[in-house]
């Protein structure tokens, strides 16, 4: 990538001089006992939760699973990679049967290193590449079913995540992490199955799969699915700050959507300092919006509904 030097200096310094680039290693840990503490609350009170509700409340804390993991693997909590590593396994290979090897080869790697530049970053290739501006429509069912398969797969994402951590982990032979990734069957629904009917079991099990999925599919198609999309060369071209920034959509909303979307909805600043703590993204989105006004360097953000408008948008170009 182009080593050009841009102003993305300038803003770092500002934001580490404001001290938001400092790791949370005290507020990361309480948030991670608050997961291991609800799951346990979840296996305690099993008995008394109506199924559907139980699925639900299962959702809250995987969704705050996958969140942990995502910063752990960051480093946003404790600065040792090989640290963050085995601190992420609890959330992605034992509550979530996902693979933190493989999230951090294809998302800390490739994706925040490539952000849409289509040679590097498999994820903008969702839909057989619907999102990149050379493709038309190479597969007639895809075509004509664009919107039902785009948007029915959000649905599914989840499972998804699980088959691709599992051919990760056994085309790389790593069988440590796949023997912790499958003690979340017994772990987790075996203890279920032996506290509950498995007819309630059954209930919490598909309502936990079809919300955690479009909660977090709704989340992350927004990061960069309708944003500029590059080519290699495009991309080796732009500097540091200019590739993520043009590749990235933020979503306003404050308090709530930063909760609801796990700091995510900051996608802008996310990138910029990918190991800057979730819990000051929103100070660091003021501090970016207001050094990309004072240089005239745009700055895309939308509210959720405007992005999912623009996904579409891209979709039917399909």
């Amino acid at each position: 990538m182009n080593k050009k030097v841009d102003l993305f200096d300038a803003l770092k310094s500002e934001v580490r001089a404001a001290g938001l680039l400092q790791r949370v290693p005290i507020r990361g840990s309480i948030e991670m006992v608050a997961v291991l503490a609800s799951m346990l609350l979840i296996f305690v009170t099993a008995p008394m939760w109506n199924p559907f509700l139980l699925g639900l409340f299962m959702t809250l804390v995987f969704t705050r699973a996958v969140f942990i993991s995502h910063d752990i693997l960051h480093t946003q909590y404790f600065k040792s990679k090989s640290l963050a590593m085995k601190l992420s396994y609890p959330f992605s290979a034992i509550i979530l049967s996902n693979s933190s090897s493989w999230w951090d080869f294809k998302h800390n790697i490739k994706h925040h290193t490539w952000c849409n530049v289509i040679e590097k970053d498999e994820d903008i290739m969702a839909l057989d590449g619907a999102f990149t501006p050379k493709n038309k429509g190479s597969k007639p069912f895809l075509k004509r079913y664009k919107h039902i398969v785009f948007w029915g797969a959000m649905f599914f994402m989840y499972a998804a995540f699980i088959v691709q951590s599992y051919n990760f982990v056994l085309k790389r032979k790593n069988y440590f992490e796949l023997g912790l990734m499958l003690l979340h069957w017994p772990l987790i629904w075996g203890t279920l199955l032996y506290i509950l009917p498995w007819s309630d079991v059954l209930i919490v099990f598909l309502t936990l799969h079809f919300t955690l999925s479009p909660w977090l599919a709704f989340g992350f198609i927004t990061n960069h699915l309708g944003c500029e999309v590059f080519d290699l060369e495009e991309g080796r071209g732009l500097s540091w700050m200019e590739l993520q920034m043009r590749t990235s959509r933020s979503l306003s909303g404050g308090a709530f959507v930063h909760w609801f979307y796990g700091g995510l909805n900051t996608q802008i600043e996310h990138h910029l300092f990918p190991k800057a703590p979730r819990f000051n993204l929103l100070k660091v989105q003021k501090m970016t919006k207001e050094f990309a006004k004072r240089h005239n360097i745009e700055y895309f953000e939308t509210t959720p509904i405007q992005a999912y408008i623009q996904i579409n948008d891209a979709i039917k170009a399909y």
